[in-house]
């Protein structure tokens, strides 16, 4: 019987059950474990939107629904594919996230200050969001160099191309 791991919206599956769960993480074995979580319905709801090959919702009927359909999205990830994300690949584009994408991919790359013009967003925040959502969570291979323009971020071609 596979174990599913639930860390942020990724969901992975396990044959054997991990001899210590990752920080944060909330270990599940059955539908039952899926309704009396601590997990609220619009968590439960963005879980459902984030597997694969599902119809994206906007909330459930209940709390017994949402854990049976969520139970049953999770039976269809093998644990072979532990090491993939429930997480769609693709980015939407109308995002803050894909407007930062779409300018790293660009020949030149972007400065941290051409992201803050377009994103409004501080400059700690762009920083982090390069090396938490693009670098960990999206697998993304930013590349730093210095130009004279300074200091240029851009996704790496071999980067890029796995992720398209």
């Amino acid at each position: 019987m596979a174990i599913y791991i639930i860390r942020g919206e990724r969901v992975t599956a396990h044959a054997v059950s991990p001899a210590k769960a990752p920080k944060g993480s909330l270990m599940i074995r059955s539908a039952d474990e899926i309704g009396s979580s601590h997990l609220t319905t619009s968590r439960l709801v963005s879980l459902w939107n984030a597997l694969p090959g599902v119809t994206p919702i906007t909330k459930f009927r209940d709390r017994k629904t949402a854990a049976r359909r969520l139970w049953a999205g999770f039976q269809q990830i093998s644990p072979s594919s532990a090491k993939k994300s429930a997480r769609p690949e693709k980015v939407r584009a109308a995002t803050k996230q894909g407007q930062v994408i779409a300018m790293l991919r660009r020949l030149h790359g972007a400065t941290i200050e051409d992201i803050v013009g377009a994103t409004r967003w501080q400059r700690h925040t762009v920083r982090g969001m390069i090396a938490g959502a693009l670098k960990k969570k999206l697998g993304l291979r930013v590349v730093s160099e210095k130009a004279d323009r300074g200091r240029v971020y851009r996704i790496s071609d071999s980067a890029a191309k796995r992720a398209a």
